[in-house]
């Protein structure tokens, strides 16, 4: 069996997704049907929900198993309720500053995904939902998407060093006054 490391989806420029898979470390991408995708994710993860919540139905008993799936759905809409007003206060003092607020933006995006993964009842998704909550987890992936998409550069090296290959061009102008 074949596992696939990484997926990446793109809208193209003709109005359509492309998806590509890798299968290992310095493997070429390869072509994927979006569909399979999709598939996966709307009905393999409830099924694999259903499943880890029989079994932990079976060992626990069914009305613990049901009480803690509503309380990490209580708990999860107040610590996203909380979180959701700190990231906007942190929106409202980077734009106090005029700066744009992107991270803080991307931040309340995931808040908004974690949110919905923890009203969901499954306990993958609770954990999902619930990293998303912790702010150094959702800033490193914020972060990582941010350098992943080419939106954001790595900083530069301490002591204002500069990259090896700087993107220089030189040359003379002269002003021609009529």
């Amino acid at each position: 069996m074949t596992w696939i490391l990484e997926t990446t989806c793109l809208w193209t420029d003709t109005g359509g997704w492309s998806c590509l898979y890798r299968t290992g470390p310095g493997r070429k991408l390869l072509p994927m049907n979006p569909a399979l995708l999709l598939l996966l994710l709307f009905v393999g993860l409830p099924l694999f929900e259903l499943y880890f919540l029989i079994q932990v139905g079976s060992e626990f008993g069914a009305i613990p198993t049901i009480a803690l799936s509503v309380f990490t759905a209580v708990l999860g809409g107040m610590l996203v309720r909380f979180q959701g007003i700190t990231t906007l206060m942190r929106v409202r003092a980077t734009l106090e500053r005029d700066e744009v607020p992107a991270v803080e933006m991307l931040e309340g995006a995931l808040l908004l995904v974690a949110g919905f993964f923890l009203l969901l009842p499954g306990f993958l998704t609770d954990f999902v939902g619930f990293l998303c909550l912790i702010p150094p987890v959702r800033r490193a992936m914020v972060l990582f998407f941010l350098r992943r998409s080419g939106t954001m550069q790595s900083p530069s090296p301490p002591g204002g060093a500069q990259p090896p290959n700087p993107k220089v061009i030189e040359g003379e102008f002269r002003r021609e006054d009529d």
